[in-house]
C-alpha cells in the first residue's frame, strides 16, 4: 500500500453490517460472547465483553490478549432491521404477489441464468422461498377443495334428512324457486368454507415460518428485485447516516476502523465505503481503514439491470489505496457465493484492480469431522459460520480479525487468494453509474 497505515492495534473500532436481518441486534452480541469464549478457550488467549457506551449505535466493549497484547476495541452494529421489519410488514396475497414479481425479475433479466454458471447453491436458496411458498399455496387449495367437499355432502345430507321431510307439498313454481335457493345457499356455504380453510392453511405456515423460512428469504430476495438492482430510498438514507458514523471514527485515536458487513450488508459496505472515500473522509494520517466482507451475495444484486451505483462502487473500491479489503468465503456455506470474486464477476474489474484477497474459511478443514458432520445440513446456521468459533482453527478467526494486535491488512498481507476462486466476468449487466 502507498499509504502508511498502522500495523499494530492496541485500540480498534468495528463496525459490524447485519445482512437482512428483522432481529435485534442483540443477537450479534450474545453470538459474539458466547463463541468469542469458546474460541479463546480453543485457541489460548483471553476475551471478555463489557456493555457499550454509545448512544447513536447499538454495541459492546471488547478487551482481549491475544499474543500476549492487550487490545480494547468498540464493536457498533449499524442497524438497518427497522427497514427490514417495514419491508416484510406485507400480507399472504402481496408475498405471493412479490414472488411472482422478483421471480419475473431474475428471469426475464437474464440474471437467474447466469447466477447458476456461478454457484448453484445460492441460486437454489433463492429459488427454496419460490417452491416452499407454491407447496404451501397447493396444500391450501387441497384444504380447500376438501372443505368444499366436505360441507357440500353434509349440506345434501342435511337437506335430505332434515329438510325435506318437514317441507308442505309445493307446486311445481315452489319447488323450482325453493331448490335454487338451496342450490345458490349450498353454493355459498361450499365457498365460505373453501377460503377459510385455505386461508387457515396459509396462516398457520406464516405463524410457524420461523421453521420453514420461506417468507423471510422471499421477501429478502423481493427486497433486492423490487427495484431491479437500485436501493430503496429509506436504505440509502440510512447507508449515509452509516458513513457519516464511519467518518466521525476516523477522526479518533484509533489504530484501525474495522468495517464488517455479513451476507447482504457487504454490499452495503461496498457502497457506504465508496461514499466515504469520494467524499474525501478518509484522512492520510489517519487509522486504517479496514474492510472485511464475509458470506457475501453480491452478485445477487449486482447482475440485476439496475445496479448501476453497486457495479460503479465495487470498481471505485477495488482500485483505492485508502483501505484494505478481505473477502471471505467458504463452499461449504450453500447461502453465499462462494470464492466468487464479486467485482470480477460483475464484470468491472478494471486494469488497476487489487482488491478484495478472495480466500476461503475452509469449513470442512477448520471444523472438526464431528462439528461439520452435526453442521453440514444446516444451511442458515453455516451462513454465520464466520462469526463463530472453528475447533481447528487456520488463517481465518473472526476474534483474532476484531480484537487482535494486527490490522486486517497486516494479519493478511501476502496471503495469496485462493487458486479456485473464480474471477471472470459472468454478469450480463455492467453499467456503472455516471
Amino acid at each position: 500500500m502507498s499509504r502508511s497505515h498502522p500495523q499494530t492495534v492496541h485500540r480498534r473500532r468495528v463496525f459490524y453490517i447485519p445482512g437482512y436481518d428483522p432481529i435485534h441486534p442483540r443477537r450479534y452480541r450474545e453470538l459474539y460472547r458466547k463463541e468469542g469464549a469458546a474460541q479463546a478457550e480453543i485457541s489460548g488467549y483471553d476475551i471478555a465483553l463489557s456493555p457499550g457506551d454509545s448512544e447513536a449505535h447499538y454495541g459492546w466493549k471488547v478487551d482481549a490478549k491475544i499474543d500476549g497484547q492487550p487490545v480494547h476495541a468498540d464493536v457498533s452494529v449499524l442497524v438497518w432491521s427497522d427497514i427490514v421489519r417495514d419491508s416484510m410488514d406485507t400480507s399472504i396475497a402481496a408475498t405471493y404477489a412479490q414472488m411472482l414479481r422478483t421471480a419475473w425479475t431474475y428471469i426475464a433479466s437474464g440474471a437467474l441464468r447466469r447466477l447458476m454458471r456461478l454457484r448453484k447453491g445460492p441460486v437454489i436458496a433463492a429459488l427454496y422461498p419460490v417452491g416452499m411458498l407454491v407447496v404451501q399455496l397447493i396444500i391450501a387449495l387441497l384444504a380447500s377443495v376438501l372443505a368444499v367437499l366436505g360441507v357440500r355432502a353434509l349440506f345434501e345430507l342435511f337437506m335430505r334428512t332434515a329438510v325435506s321431510p318437514l317441507l308442505p307439498p309445493m307446486g311445481d313454481t315452489g319447488m323450482s324457486v325453493f331448490f335454487a335457493i338451496a342450490v345458490a345457499s349450498g353454493t355459498l356455504l361450499c365457498m365460505i368454507a373453501g377460503v377459510v380453510a385455505g386461508y387457515a392453511v396459509l396462516r398457520w405456515f406464516k405463524a410457524r415460518d420461523g421453521k420453514f423460512f420461506a417468507y423471510y428469504l422471499m421477501h429478502d430476495y423481493a427486497y433486492s428485485a423490487q427495484l431491479r438492482g437500485a436501493n430503496p430510498a429509506p436504505l440509502e438514507a440510512r447507508m449515509t447516516e452509516f458513513q457519516d458514523a464511519i467518518a466521525q471514527v476516523l477522526q479518533e485515536d484509533v489504530e484501525e476502523v474495522l468495517v464488517v458487513g455479513h451476507s447482504s450488508g457487504a454490499h452495503l459496505a461496498v457502497s457506504i465505503l465508496a461514499d466515504l472515500i469520494r467524499a474525501g473522509q478518509v484522512p492520510d494520517d489517519g487509522p486504517a481503514l479496514s474492510f472485511l466482507s464475509l458470506g457475501q451475495v453480491v452478485p445477487m444484486v449486482s447482475f440485476l439491470p439496475e445496479a448501476h451505483r453497486l457495479r460503479a462502487d465495487l470498481q471505485y473500491l477495488s482500485m483505492r489505496d485508502e483501505l484494505a479489503w478481505v473477502d471471505v468465503t467458504a463452499p461449504g456455506d450453500g447461502c453465499a457465493f462462494a470464492l466468487c470474486d464479486p467485482v470480477a464477476v460483475s464484470g468491472v474489474a478494471p486494469d488497476t484492480k487489487r482488491w478484495p484477497l478472495v480466500f476461503s474459511a475452509q469449513f470442512t478443514k477448520s471444523l472438526s469431522p464431528e462439528r461439520w458432520a452435526k453442521l453440514r445440513w444446516r444451511f442458515f446456521r453455516l451462513h454465520f459460520q464466520y462469526l463463530c468459533a472453528f475447533d481447528r482453527p487456520l488463517d481465518y478467526d473472526y476474534f483474532q480479525i476484531t480484537a487482535g494486535p494486527m490490522t486486517l491488512g497486516a494479519r493478511y498481507a501476502g496471503r495469496p487468494p485462493s487458486k479456485s476462486r473464480i474471477d471472470v466476468p459472468v454478469s450480463k449487466y455492467t453499467s456503472i453509474a455516471a
